[in-house]
């Protein structure tokens, strides 16, 4: 799991917006703007004929009830019911209107997220756990969702049916209207204060999913060492420590979420209580008619909804703000540029790949801590192998993720061609230098789409079954459905072995110019392994490599080997010369023969 999680404390937290926060999703909604204004009104619409109905009821009361009319009670017995078929087909033409384009919105959320999660850095996904990112891209954006389909329209359609259900009141009787109104400032005060509160615990229990996920899917993908080491029941004790943080989290948003209820409730209920009691002894009195004070009291109970849905529609954006904020950390995040000159950039300085001075520290280490990599000075020539040896830490592999600029030098430059690879386009980079790392990576897909990842477009049977002969990864061709069998997750249906020589296999099916290769052969047995070097020696012989090794067998790949001590280059030259002037490099070949050895009883 990453050492940095994004789960940051709330105090370093700057105090945001929700308003401002909510706004950014604005270049999102803007193509669809006019459908979800148009939904917007016709909601406004229907809401505002709802309350034509108390209206109806009044006249009912004061006319044809009055006068015992009751072809004036059926007329109005009428129009109350087209009032209420037309606010329901209204709504229902809201509902439809809003529909597609939100899950565009949606669509086009996820699929700017994925973009930019492609084209980030691989430091920034060292930092982030992978389950705070999953959690991004589906309960996040699933938040945004509801936000855009119910509290975006109802916020604005409840404010102004608020509003007109007020002045008809006071229009009926004003003094029964300020009676009503009576609740409104505490009403608020208390909203105020639950926005606040309600968006820090909102945050918080967002940020707990994410750890969750994390944790539940480093168990599934892990399961083996679960099991192997019979860690099942630690990993539930985390499970279960972070699942209860996550329900207290959620707990203390139910308190809250109900004491604004309460509060929202309560106080209009006994506002109305109050209108009743006072309209009531007004029509005693002859003051107030009683199809006034039946208005009046249908008027605000139909406000009853708009009034108390303000707590969980409040609710609602403050979790769809932080999912908002949450959504735009992962998208504010600086992506690999697409390759910007450096200092000397494009000078001429031979052909090969060359390092000049280069130093290296991550970007997250101490700005006093010493580089990984210093001052390292490296060419290897056009058609050359040369085999880089060092001590577990020495940054072998740190070193060989520069070329294809998965890492930014700190400082110095790499060369392909005399061209320096900080002003090569990223794409052109990686189609000229292909790598296979020590961890072999296969995706859920056929042998065939794993191995055809390193070709370019267009590539086909003959290219894959080259690579596959070259990676002694014959094995494919005997699979149930041959190259064309799906791997699963991670490729864990196949062997160490198989993975790792699909893997060889995805990085010479191109035919690259430069490959790079981190201890390629780790996974192999002694027989496999000398077929496959075997193999390589013919795809060397075409290209220019860098083979990170550890045993003298994947050495005598090379035609030389570079020692890689104290994150500098300590010593150059063949095995038989190295093996004869430096102690270091014999020390650790001795080391890696004898386990060699021991590996081969």
């Amino acid at each position: 799991m990453p050492t940095t999680r994004a789960t940051t404390a709330e105090e370093d937290r700057p105090e945001r917006s929700a308003v401002r926060t909510l706004l950014r999703l604005w270049p999102f909604v803007r193509p669809v703007r006019a459908r979800l204004f148009t939904a917007a009104f016709v909601a406004v619409v229907a809401s505002c004929v709802g309350l034509v109905i108390p209206l109806v009821l009044k006249w009912m009361v004061d006319g044809p009830v009055a006068d015992r009319n009751p072809a004036g009670v059926w007329l109005g017995a009428l129009c109350l019911l087209l009032l209420g078929i037309a606010e329901a087909v209204l709504f229902g033409i809201r509902r439809w209107l809003v529909a597609r384009p939100l899950s565009h919105v949606e669509a086009e959320l996820r699929a700017a997220l994925y973009r930019r999660l492609q084209r980030l850095p691989v430091s920034f996904h060292d930092r982030w756990a992978s389950g705070q990112l999953l959690s991004r891209a589906t309960t996040d954006l699933m938040l945004l969702r509801m936000f855009l389909a119910f509290p975006l329209t109802f916020l604005l359609v409840n404010g102004v049916t608020i509003l007109v259900g007020v002045v008809i009141m006071l229009m009926q009787d004003w003094v029964l209207g300020l009676v009503i109104l009576g609740p409104a400032v505490p009403v608020l005060w208390t909203c105020v204060v639950f926005e606040r509160r309600y968006a820090e615990v909102a945050r918080r229990a967002q940020d707990q999913v994410g750890d969750l996920t994390t944790v539940v899917e480093e168990s599934v993908l892990g399961i083996r060492i679960i099991k192997g080491f019979g860690r099942h029941r630690t990993q539930a004790r985390a499970f279960h420590e972070l699942a209860g943080r996550l329900r207290g989290t959620e707990l203390r948003k139910a308190r809250l979420l109900a004491t604004i209820w309460g509060v929202i409730v309560t106080l209009p209920e006994m506002a109305i209580g109050a209108a009743l009691v006072v309209g009531s002894l007004q029509v005693a009195d002859g003051e107030l008619s009683a199809g006034t004070l039946v208005a009046f009291l249908s008027t605000a109970l139909a406000l009853r909804w708009p009034v108390d849905s303000i707590g969980f529609l409040l609710a609602m954006s403050q979790e769809a703000a932080t999912a908002t904020e949450r959504y735009f950390e992962v998208m504010d995040e600086e992506p690999e540029s697409a390759g910007a000159a450096a200092d000397g950039a494009g000078e001429g300085s031979g052909p090969g790949l060359r390092f000049h001075g280069v130093r290296f520290r991550y970007p997250d280490a101490p700005p006093d801590s010493p580089p990984l990599l210093d001052r390292v000075d490296l060419h290897i020539r056009p058609g050359e192998s040369m085999a880089l040896v060092g001590a577990t830490g020495s940054g072998k592999t740190t070193l060989t993720a520069l070329v294809p600029r998965l890492h930014e030098v700190t400082s110095g430059r790499i060369s392909l061609n005399g061209v320096d690879i900080a002003a090569m386009p990223r794409e052109e980079l990686r189609a000229r230098v292909a790598v296979a790392f020590e961890e072999p990576t296969l995706f859920s897909a056929s042998v065939g789409e794993n191995v055809l990842m390193g070709a370019a477009d267009g590539a086909g049977e003959a290219d894959l079954d080259r690579a596959l002969a070259v990676a002694q990864a014959d094995f494919a061709h005997a699979l149930p459905q041959g190259t064309g069998t799906q791997v699963g997750e991670q490729g864990l249906s196949l062997s160490g072995g198989q993975r790792q020589r699909l893997a060889l296999a995805r990085a010479v099916v191109g035919r690259p110019e430069f490959l790079v290769l981190d201890d390629p052969l780790s996974a192999l047995d002694v027989h496999t392994e000398a077929a496959v070097e075997a193999a390589l020696r013919q795809v060397l012989a075409d290209t220019t490599a860098l083979i990170v090794a550890h045993r003298p067998s994947t050495v005598l790949l090379a035609d030389r080997v570079a020692l890689l001590s104290g994150g500098r280059i300590a010593a150059v030259g063949t095995h038989q010369e190295l093996l004869r002037t430096n102690a270091e490099y014999a020390h650790l070949m001795s080391g890696a023969a004898a386990g060699d050895r021991e590996d081969h009883r």
